[in-house]
């Protein structure tokens, strides 16, 4: 192979190389460059993280309810510009117990964003959150579970962790039974738990969650919200 070919050649190969290595840092679950990661904790007791992304909406009413019924804490990761304009209902998670996370201003997908962008967005949403009153630990969950170098870093550098998941049943499941039996098969002490009740108008994510809680709870699992999740690392 003459020269120039090879160089083109070897170009592409490396152009591909660094595609690929971008793209399993953005989409890795249990690896980032800079900062702390956490999709679960390693631990010989019997408990699990629950976590709610997105909201505050106004099914807030129907969760808090529902672990109300179970007496559970979770962790609910919620959108600054859901805050903003249902500020009430964030009040009514903070005031029922629950802690509270990060999970950007707008939910924009965290990657390819310039450093501005992600400082505001993620100023602005522990802003809204301080405001509504809430004094705990906040935690930051990417949008979609996409970072890159810019958003760790920032995360970081304002003394939040990042909290991603191992158990994610809306990424492979509609039915609730479904989940259900998902969440059942493949959960381990010291699991964090994804769902997505809070623009659901059909009622089965909470039905998914309230059967989950239950069989699990018959498993001898408890409950715990991220940040006492992590003081048993």
């Amino acid at each position: 192979m003459k020269k120039k070919p090879m160089i083109l050649f070897l170009a592409f190969i490396m152009l591909l190389a660094l595609l690929f290595a971008t793209y399993k840092l953005m989409n890795a679950r249990t690896f980032q460059v800079i900062g702390t990661l956490i999709n679960k904790v390693e631990t010989e007791e019997k408990v699990v993280a629950l976590t709610f992304d997105d909201g505050p909406t106004e099914h807030t009413d129907e969760i808090l309810s529902t672990l109300k019924k179970y007496d559970i804490k979770a962790t609910f990761f919620l959108i600054g510009n859901e805050i903003e304009k249902n500020s009430e209902e964030a009040k009514k998670i903070m005031e029922a117990g629950h802690q509270i996370g990060n999970h950007t201003f707008s939910h924009e997908r965290m990657i390819f964003k310039t450093p501005s962008f992600v400082k505001d967005e993620l100023e602005k949403t522990n802003q809204f959150i301080r405001e509504i009153g809430y004094e705990g630990e906040i935690d930051f969950r990417p949008p979609n579970g996409k970072k890159l170098i810019v958003t760790p870093y920032y995360v970081n550098k304002m003394g939040m962790d990042t909290i991603t998941w191992n158990l994610e049943p809306d990424t492979y499941y509609t039915e609730p039974e479904d989940k259900i039996n998902y969440v059942k098969d493949n959960v381990e002490e010291g699991s964090i738990i994804l769902f997505h009740p809070m623009y659901d108008e059909t009622g089965k994510e909470l039905k998914a969650i309230e059967g989950t809680i239950k069989e699990l709870v018959k498993d001898g699992y408890k409950f715990v919200t991220v940040s006492e999740l992590k003081q048993m690392r």
